[in-house]
């Protein structure tokens, strides 16, 4: 099975890439939903963030405002908590991989908006981008509620540029040309990854010494 790692700064498209795929028939594992599961009540990630950030569970779920008021500008406390949810997020990714592949997928896609930033382009058979013309991007993020120029600023400044994704990509996808565009340029990359790539396994599915089950689950995987 060969597992395609989904990327792109806000405002890219990258969701609407994400339901084209899904809809072509490749499955897509949402690491933001699985990072909302891990923090709603229940979540994996609860007990070990409350104890290490005091005061940001509230009625048994991580409060993300409280949470991003408690790293914001403060690195140590950032990998403080990358440290405990990176690890639940990818045995979660490692789930879904198991079960698209008891599936029959051919192709497995995870939606990863920090792939880059994250190392995570090791462990997937090839990285996909979109991307758009910045002034496409920033009134998509801009007409947003609750954005604000400022936000939008500071958000950019703690993602890797556009260009720089982009030159580390094996595909881009073009998400500023309307959606047509964008379903025949995936259309082609699927095809592409099926006939170059589809008589053999993919270099990262399975995981050497994987044991299926031993990832454990997170809700909303």
């Amino acid at each position: 099975m060969i597992v395609l790692g989904l990327t792109g700064s806000i405002g890219m498209g990258k969701s609407t890439a994400a339901r084209m795929l899904k809809a072509m028939g490749a499955p897509v594992c949402d690491s933001d939903a699985v990072v909302h599961g891990l923090l709603d009540r229940g979540g994996r990630a609860v007990p070990a963030i409350g104890a290490a950030f005091p005061g940001v569970v509230i009625d048994g779920a991580v409060s993300r405002p409280a949470l991003g008021a408690a790293v914001f500008r403060d690195p140590g406390a950032l990998k403080r908590l990358e440290a405990i949810l990176h690890p639940m997020v990818q045995a979660a990714q490692r789930d879904f991989l198991a079960r698209a592949a008891r599936r029959g997928a051919r192709i497995a896609v995870l939606d990863i908006p920090l792939l880059f930033e994250t190392h995570g382009e090791r462990r997937v058979d090839a990285t996909l981008v979109v991307s758009a013309p910045f002034s496409v991007q920033r009134a998509r993020v801009l007409a947003r509620p609750g954005m604000t120029a400022e936000k939008f600023a500071g958000i950019l400044a703690r993602q890797m540029p556009d260009v720089e994704k982009r030159r580390r990509a094996d595909y881009v996808v073009p998400t500023g040309g309307g959606r047509l565009v964008t379903r025949r340029a995936l259309q082609g990359i699927v095809r592409d990854v099926a006939r170059r790539k589809g008589r053999r396994k993919g270099r990262h599915w399975p995981p050497r010494g994987y044991q299926p089950g031993q990832a454990g689950q997170v809700h909303h995987a």
